[in-house]
């Protein structure tokens, strides 16, 4: 299935892009992790600041088990990095690992430095993701600048990209087989868990394209739930002029649906606004019960501000850095400058590895 939402209304759509090519070599692509916490320097937990390259990352956990002669179970991480890329993350392993740790440089992999800490990394155990990405081919006379200086002043759309989705939009669909009670015999648990996820994922998109559609990006709805920005508790807009204001100066941002039985509700306007997204799609909030702890239901911020965000040309091509915050997606600033479909093979696998609820 291939839904609108998988390729949302860019928030520069009338300024030209770059065009041109990613990922033609595995340095093109850098990601370094931006962790939670630094080692602490005691506990049971060897920490490995591990840099990759080659390595598929469903392959990781194995590969670094294997040369440490561990079992896989026994390795620890924040999010799932690319195997076209250069990356950068911490892994964790039982401290008696430690005498074999020479062991896991070659083909690909190289231990950067190592600590201890009193607990096993775990999915979303991360801040965000650092990026450096070269765009090939690029032309040099689009308005990068515009495109940039845009997304600097007011934030960019907090969209899923098409990895979400998967190829075709076939983790899509089959979540929605799941939901109607439908699952495949035998699925494995994490598919199952991501394509219930990928559903939400859709939703979210759907709901944040139709505010772009509708000029209200950076408008506060009576009935809003907004978010301390960058983190902090979610609550209720009831007084309008107050939350524009907070949300003008960067105190806070509106928070879209991640649908499910327990999500924080919206009142007013901004709830009636939901509940379309889920009618138009035939669904609805029951359409979630019944799978436990899956997909309770939370908020995802519909922007995220790039404070570092840079630029510069380089002999081959145009050189993007920045930072994102955990769960949001490199993809969705490219499709902004490159003004091309992100297809799935060009993107990077979801860093939070687990999805949300």
């Amino acid at each position: 299935m291939q839904h609108p939402a998988m390729n949302p209304p860019l928030f520069t759509a009338e300024l030209p892009g770059t065009g041109g090519r990613i990922r033609t070599h595995d340095e093109d692509f850098e990601v370094e992790e931006v962790p939670s916490y630094e080692p602490c320097g005691t506990g049971e937990h060897l920490y490995l600041w591990i840099e990759k390259k080659g390595v598929a990352p469903e392959f990781f956990a194995q590969t670094i088990a294997r040369r440490l002669g561990t079992h896989p179970g026994n390795v620890g991480t924040a999010g799932l990095k690319d195997r076209h890329a250069v990356t950068r993350q911490w892994v964790s392993v039982p401290k008696e690992c430690e005498p074999r740790v020479s062991k896991i440089d070659d083909e690909g992999v190289r231990v950067l430095k190592t600590g201890l800490h009193s607990n096993k990394l775990k999915p979303g155990h991360l801040r965000g993701n650092r990026f450096h990405i070269l765009i090939r081919e690029a032309d040099r006379t689009a308005p990068v600048d515009a495109i940039l200086d845009r997304i600097r002043a007011q934030g960019m759309p907090n969209y899923y990209g098409p990895q979400r989705f998967g190829r075709d939009g076939g983790t899509v669909d089959l979540g929605l087989q799941c939901l109607a009670g439908k699952a495949p015999r035998r699925i494995r648990p994490f598919l199952f868990r991501f394509a219930l996820s990928s559903v939400q994922s859709l939703l979210f998109n759907d709901y944040l394209a139709r505010r772009m559609k509708d000029g209200l990006f950076r408008t506060v709805l009576d009935g809003d739930v907004m978010t301390k920005w960058p983190f902090g508790g979610m609550f209720v807009a009831k007084d309008v002029p107050a939350e524009q204001t907070r949300f003008a100066a960067r105190e806070t941002v509106t928070a879209g649906p991640m649908f499910g039985k327990k999500t924080f509700p919206a009142e007013s306007i901004a709830a009636e606004r939901e509940a379309v997204v889920l009618r138009d799609n035939g669904l609805s909030i029951a359409s979630f019960g019944g799978f436990g702890k899956l997909v309770l239901g939370t908020r995802r911020q519909n922007l995220v501000y790039l404070d570092d965000l840079v630029s510069a040309w380089e002999p081959d091509g145009l050189r993007l850095s920045f930072t994102l915050p955990a769960g949001s997606y490199a993809t969705v600033l490219l499709a902004e400058v490159m003004k091309t479909s992100i297809t799935e093979e060009d993107a990077a696998p979801d860093e939070d590895g687990e999805g949300e609820q």
